[in-house]
């Protein structure tokens, strides 16, 4: 069985540029898949959540870690959020073939080399607390990072887990292990934070209000917020903390302006507060058409639905193949539905007589689309046996400095090897880009739709493996290594670009339409 367990870091930094070394920090681990990541600058705050093998996460964990340590000063920090630590709480959760005791035993494992090579404090939270007083996380961040500054080292009950009893600039860090969690924010129409703060002392539980529900309030971007952490959202579900959230605000003359999710949020929390509010009788994951089509699986003779489609569904799902199938698939794939549409416009302008004059040219639109198609479905294949490679050159063994530069530049190779397909990717979208604006520009009119949607899905595929070659060229031991692949994606971008510009001037002429 697949082994399939999620991390949340949280990082005491909102700068684009920290945060981006910090993803690429943990992205050249192959074993992971970067799923989300978000930052808030009231919060100075941002949040990653990446999935794959214990081993793989373990060790994303651990580079994001050295990382923030190097490029955050806690000691210049300033955020409405609570924090101890420039990587201020790394949870691990297990989602497939593994049990809570297992994440509990990476946390530990982790937090021992965190506090031996990194010289950070590390306080075990959550189901990985040894002591029963941390296994909140409030009670390990009591005082945040200036408090626990002038206590660790003199107070017995702030003595760490792991590492030195002392801070530096890097603060310390929380590493647990817990359920799924859902943070969500409620923003106020008000700018009164006492207000948002009332309404979390009436909803948390710690305060006598709901199960499972922490709660915060402050003050963001000149809104009154009400920022939660629901721990268990089948005791509590969102819809029953949104509804408390209303009430209280009511009551003080306020409303409810917006709410935001931080990170991801499990499928049956959305179903759950779909069906309480459409109040919908017997509801089951199953009556979803995309549930259901997902359940049929692996029997091909219940649909026609094509393998682009068949793999559209296998993306989405939540069942475990997150670190086979990448962003690199995901933009070959979206590329390939972009030509797809190339092939049903020109096919649709072929043989009208009022096209005729630029029936050959539709022709070869066609053909050229059709092969585009077929080569960027190859591409996503490419793509999963390059990660393999990759993931062999990391297994190679680490003995005498002979095999650790075989290692190394095996690995070094193989990442190389691995940022052509994105950039293959990339080239092939744009191409799709041109015949899609050919297509806006001379096709059937009553296609442009079509046309133009083939132009921004393959503007998205380009972007999607440009993300991929940025990060993975950073990644690499000898930085030129990378050089040529960022220099070409980003002239890419730039043709991308004026072809982008060029089909809505087509829309706008050619459709009448109205765009900003």
């Amino acid at each position: 069985m697949t082994q399939l367990v999620e991390c949340i870091p949280n990082f005491s930094t909102a700068r684009t540029e920290v945060v981006d070394q910090i993803v690429a920090a943990l992205a050249v681990v192959p074993e992971i898949r970067l799923l989300d990541r978000s930052s808030d600058v009231d919060h100075n705050r941002s949040v990653l959540t990446f999935v794959g093998s214990p081993q793989g996460v373990e060790e994303a964990a651990f580079r994001a870690i050295r990382k923030a340590a190097e490029l955050i000063d806690l000691n210049q920090h300033r955020g409405v959020h609570p924090r101890i630590g420039a990587t201020d709480v790394v949870p691990f959760v297990p989602l497939a073939g593994i049990s809570m005791d297992d994440c509990v035993e990476i946390a530990k494992r982790l937090g021992r080399r965190v506090g031996a090579v990194l010289s950070i404090p590390v306080y075990l939270y959550g189901n990985a607390a040894v002591h029963p007083e941390r296994t909140r996380l409030e009670t390990i961040r009591r005082g945040q990072y200036e408090g626990l500054k002038g206590e660790i080292g003199i107070n017995p009950a702030r003595a760490p887990d792991f590492g030195p009893a002392r801070l530096g600039s890097a603060g310390a860090t929380a590493i647990g292990a817990r359920p799924p969690l859902i943070a969500f924010n409620v923003y106020l129409t008000t700018d009164n934070v006492e207000i948002a703060k009332k309404i979390a002392r009436t909803v948390r539980h710690s305060s006598g209000g709901l199960p499972r529900v922490k709660a915060l309030g402050l003050l963001v971007r000149g809104q009154a917020q009400v920022s939660m952490n629901l721990t268990d959202f089948r005791v509590t579900p969102i819809h029953t903390v949104v509804e408390a959230v209303r009430t209280e605000a009511h009551r003080a003359g306020v409303d409810i302006d917006h709410s935001e999710l931080i990170g991801l949020i499990p499928q049956a929390a959305i179903l759950d507060t779909a069906a309480s509010c459409l109040k919908l009788e017997g509801f089951t994951s199953n009556q979803i058409l995309e549930s259901h089509l997902q359940s049929q699986g692996s029997n091909s003779s219940s649909a026609p639905l094509g393998s682009s489609l068949g793999h559209m569904f296998q993306l989405s799902s939540s069942s475990v193949q997150l670190p086979v199938t990448g962003s690199v698939a995901a933009a070959a794939h979206s590329a390939a539905l972009a030509a797809g549409l190339v092939v049903t416009v020109a096919g649709q302008t072929i043989g009208k007589k009022q096209y005729s004059q630029v029936e050959t040219d539709m022709k070869n639109t066609r053909e050229r689309a059709q092969t585009l198609r077929r080569e960027l479905t190859h591409a996503a294949n490419q793509d999963g046996q390059a990660r393999e490679e990759l993931l062999a050159a990391f297994k190679l063994p680490l003995g005498d400095r002979a095999q650790e530069k075989t290692r190394n530049e095996a690995i070094e190779q193989a990442a190389i090897h691995a940022l052509q397909i994105p950039l293959d990717v990339a080239r092939k979208a744009v191409e799709v880009m041109s015949l899609g604006e050919r297509c806006a520009q001379v096709g059937d009119l009553g296609a442009i739709a079509e046309a133009a949607s083939a132009v921004s899905l393959a503007r998205a595929a380009l972007i999607a493996a440009q993300y991929e070659i940025r990060i993975n060229a950073d990644g690499l031991q000898k930085k030129a290594n990378g050089d040529s692949f960022v220099f070409e994606a980003d002239s890419l971008e730039g043709r991308a670009a004026r072809i982008n510009r060029q089909t809505r001037h087509i829309l706008r002429e050619r459709a009448g339409l109205k765009l900003e």
